[in-house]
């Protein structure tokens, strides 16, 4: 076996190993062995990394820059993205199974959302305010909160830390960055661009570790203002316990098992793109992936075989190949789950139309595209978050009841209506319980657009100006504009 690649995290503008030495392996999967060693953070190593983020903050040169110059900061970082978009996509590929024309071209897009918060930085302010009362002048400032932990899973790092680190910097707060224990490889190469877009030193910290010590430590430090959590719902109550020891502000984005419906009047070609693109793209392997489709009976056996045929077609393959169209999952316990999801909900009556296997000839965490015929709603896989590439489809024979299923989850993150009728997709989006609504199209986003779900999907948006506003807080300052003493509350008249 080869030389194993040696990463470092990043803390106070250095790249160190952890305190103890301690690290972990990043597995490749589409070979599945090893290819990297990663810091394990210790402890001490996050009060590090929070302690140099609270000095970036508060006495340092980020300090007193001013919004415009945070702002070129931000903007020569999109520029460095873009310019490195192909060797991180290449890494990310490598240590996700992301497929390489999917990572290099993400990794272009999201500097992007660095450029709009650059934009975004010399545009926050106050109010000046009405008051009631005679000779005073109040108004308002918007101010850093300090120091932001933000958590990002492995699956869409890219994307997830800039909506984190762009309005975090663009409002002047540091951050400290957990990354996946699983493939944090291309935050890690990201990190490299950091000093060289001019933001000082301990501004951004990127350390690398699991849940405990490490998440642990981090979401509870008494120096942390607020935290952005993206991952699932179990870690997500441990981080919910771990803001009771700071009060530190908390978004959570938890995921989902995100419905897609579709009418009978629908383009019916571009529903089955749509619908194979929302469950099969990046292997399944998205929060707001499509992974459960209703189809009105007039149309569901006809887009069954049509859908399950071109399923059957996918390429799948190493990542790194143009020609392939899907590649593995990133971990061995995703490819476990989805096997033992998909069995058992045969077992409730489930219909197997296609895949349900690991194809031959491939080493590595490959699953086929798998399309399951669901009898009813109630089969264990409808409501459980895979993150592979499962589709439980069910069929409806009203807007009612379509409405009615799609809403018959504990998740709210996502959702896809595919109909001509302009009407009805319009009540249809109001109705569905989801904080994000596709109409005729799937996975599509922009740094303009704020998003974030509902129930076990969490709470808390990012994207969007607002979000800039979400990372500050307001002063209010009272100015007494009388040319006369104050009387005194004091002395009687």
């Amino acid at each position: 076996m080869s030389e194993l690649h040696e990463y470092r995290m990043l803390i106070d503008g250095e790249w160190v190993q952890a305190s103890d030495g301690g690290t972990f392996e990043s597995v490749n999967p589409t070979t599945g062995r090893p290819w990297a060693i990663v810091p394990e953070s210790t402890t001490d190593d996050v009060d590090k990394a929070v302690q140099a983020a609270y000095l970036a903050y508060s006495t340092g040169p980020w300090a007193s820059m001013s919004p415009t110059e945070r702002g070129n900061c931000l903007r020569r970082l999109a520029e460095l993205l873009v310019e490195r978009s192909e060797d991180i996509g290449g890494i990310e590929c490598k240590d996700t199974g992301k497929m390489f024309k999917e990572t290099g071209w993400q990794a272009n897009y999201i500097a992007q959302y660095y450029t709009f918060y650059a934009g975004c930085a010399d545009k926050v302010h106050g109010d000046t305010l009405p008051i009631d009362k005679p000779d005073m002048f109040v108004f308002t400032r918007r101010e850093p909160l300090g120091v932001i932990a933000g958590v990002v899973p492995w699956n869409s790092q890219l994307f997830l830390s800039s909506v984190k680190i762009g309005p975090a910097l663009a409002a002047g707060n540091a951050i400290v960055l957990k990354l996946s224990e699983y493939a944090p490889a291309a935050m890690l190469e990201f990190g490299k661009l950091i000093a060289e877009a001019g933001i000082p030193r301990g501004v951004v910290n990127l350390i690398t570790g699991h849940g405990y010590p490490c998440g642990k430590s981090l979401t509870s430090h008494p120096l942390v203002s607020r935290i952005a959590f993206t991952g699932g719902p179990v870690a997500a109550h441990e981080v919910v316990k771990n803001s009771a020891s700071n009060f530190a502000e908390l978004s959570l984005e938890l995921g989902g098992k995100s419905p897609v419906i579709v009418f009978d009047d629908a383009d019916f070609q571009s529903a089955v793109n749509g619908s194979l693109g929302a469950i099969f793209g990046a292997s399944g392997q998205s929060c707001v992936a499509g992974s459960r489709l209703y189809l009105q009976n007039g149309i569901a056996d006809k887009f069954l075989d049509r859908m399950a045929a071109e399923a059957k077609k996918i390429l799948i393959g190493d990542p790194m190949n143009e020609k392939t169209q899907m590649g593995p999952l990133c971990t061995i316990n995703q490819l476990e789950n989805c096997k033992r999801e998909v069995e058992f909900a045969q077992t409730e009556g489930g219909r197997l139309l296609c895949g349900g296997r690991q194809p031959d000839g491939l080493d590595g965490y490959f699953y086929e595209p798998t399309i399951i015929d669901c009898p009813r709603q109630d089969l264990r896989i409808v409501d459980t978050e895979l993150f592979g590439p499962v589709l439980s489809v069910l069929r409806f024979d009203h807007e009612e009841e379509a409405i009615q299923m799609a809403n018959d989850t504990k998740y709210g993150l996502a959702a896809g209506i595919f109909t001509r009728d302009s009407a009805r997709s319009l009540r249809v989006a109001n109705q569905v319980k989801a904080g994000i609504v596709w109409v005729n199209t799937y996975r599509a986003i922009s740094p303009i657009v704020e998003c974030g779900g509902m129930k076990y999907s969490g709470y808390g948006r990012e994207g969007g100006f607002q979000a800039i506003y979400d990372y500050t807080r307001p002063k209010a300052i009272w100015m007494n504009t009388s040319s006369e003493s104050l009387t005194s509350q004091f002395v009687s008249r």
